[in-house]
């Protein structure tokens, strides 16, 4: 008799159901702050007040037309779409470069890309501050792009380098030895099999750009606020129901990032997989 089909006694059972248990509760204690502004996006009423006075989509038809929270929104997606695009280039190279390079300082490298995810993020907005000030880079889009991009550029770094531990270089150098250039062969045969990672890591650069205020509150000015910099000023000075329409959008997009991050991954898992067969 397999262990699989072995029967438990009464304390496994007890000790599965109470792990089962635990962990369902914890998981409602974690998400049931975030589940709680859904409905209340849909609210008919002024102030958010459970239980609701009604349903309505007043507050998302606020969001569409709204002069304040539309050049928000655009802003969020150009500082987002631009750092995104940037780190992961810059991020890619890091890591393949890293990846081959064997020399005494590499740790001490990985730890300074890395560090604008350790530095804490209050830190971090006071240096790029103190450094673009006289650059003339605050109250511009460059200036945050940039600073988007130095906090986006270590995942990218991250998930890269994670892909890359599994990644055969014999192939890059059949390619080399068959003529191929350099560039042709990173296009035609590296970059298709690190896809899932770079892709990874471009969708965590996206998420830290458009969810970060911090830098945003310290080097934007009024024709850069971002979607989190005016729901941060909308919580400080008028908590206006718009803000939880806002929020239900963030959740839902936060949910299609990580689905097409589990699909990454399973997608390089099966590449994995079929290499080693």
């Amino acid at each position: 008799m397999s262990l699989a089909n072995h029967p438990q006694t009464l304390g496994q059972r007890l000790g599965r159901w109470t792990v089962w248990t635990a962990t369902v509760l914890v998981l409602f204690f974690l998400m049931a702050p975030i589940l709680a502004i859904i409905p209340l996006s849909f609210s008919s009423g002024d102030f958010l007040t459970y239980p609701l006075p009604g349903l309505s989509l007043r507050w998302y038809h606020e969001l569409l037309v709204s002069d304040k929270w539309l050049p928000a929104l655009r802003n969020s997606m150009i500082i987002g779409v631009s750092a995104t695009v940037i780190a992961t280039v810059l991020g890619t190279l890091a890591a393949l470069g890293l990846n081959r390079a064997r020399f005494a300082m590499k740790p001490l490298i990985m730890g300074l890309l890395l560090s604008p995810m350790i530095v804490p993020v209050i830190i971090t907005a006071v240096g790029v501050y103190f450094f673009f000030a006289p650059l003339g880079l605050t109250d511009s889009y460059t200036g945050l792009i940039l600073a988007h991009t130095a906090l986006a550029a270590p995942f990218v770094v991250i998930t890269v380098s994670a892909t890359l531990q599994h990644f055969d270089y014999t192939m890059a150098r059949a390619a080399a030895s068959l003529g191929a250039p350099p560039i042709r062969t990173f296009f035609k045969v590296v970059l298709p099999l690190i896809l899932p990672g770079v892709a990874s890591g471009a969708l965590f650069a996206f998420a830290t750009s458009f969810d970060e205020v911090v830098v945003v509150l310290m080097i934007a000015g009024p024709g850069q606020r971002t979607l989190p910099r005016e729901m941060f000023s909308g919580i400080r000075e008028n908590i206006n129901p718009t803000i939880t329409a806002v929020a239900t959008v963030l959740i839902v997009t936060s949910v299609i990032l990580l689905s097409c991050l589990e699909a990454l991954r399973r997608r390089s898992e099966r590449l994995t997989t079929g290499k080693v067969t």
